[in-house]
């Protein structure tokens, strides 16, 4: 069995005590999900996060510490892949899509990015995030 890694961000911005999530439209497949990208020789995952953020959105984020979320799922027959999801704000929120890999992006509320994500994994993802934001903000989020 082979194996790949990738590491990615849940990106969210909170504009006036409203939460929003940035997803992405992936442009091998089309699947609307969170900007990720495999894992470079001798690079951490939280390394790796960031410059895939920032390859494919040109977004600088900060990574939120204690949230890190494996999601494992079988891609060839062959192949296992596993990828970890941070949590991340954005520091300035001007999205600057790589064409080669993104299609298209979208910032949206909780209930709409859970409604476009593509894979239930990916949907499980988010509702961890929301767990956590809610936490650090200490009063629910739409």
């Amino acid at each position: 069995m082979n194996f790949e890694k990738s590491c990615g961000a849940v990106i969210y911005r909170s504009i006036d005590e409203n939460i929003e999530f940035l997803i992405v439209s992936h442009r091998n497949d089309g699947h609307w999900g969170f900007p990720k990208g495999h894992v470079e020789k001798n690079e951490s995952e939280e390394q790796t996060a960031r410059r895939e953020v920032f390859e494919e959105t040109g977004l600088r984020v900060n990574l939120i510490h204690g949230f890190r979320v494996p999601v494992e799922y079988l891609i060839k027959q062959e192949t296992m892949k596993e990828v970890v999801y941070f949590l991340a704000q954005v520091q300035d929120e001007t999205v600057n899509i790589e064409v080669d890999e993104i299609v298209d992006y979208k910032w949206s509320s909780f209930q709409n990015t859970k409604q476009i994500i593509s894979y239930e994994s990916s949907k499980v993802v988010l509702e961890s995030a929301l767990q956590i934001i809610t936490k650090m903000h200490k009063s629910p989020m739409k």
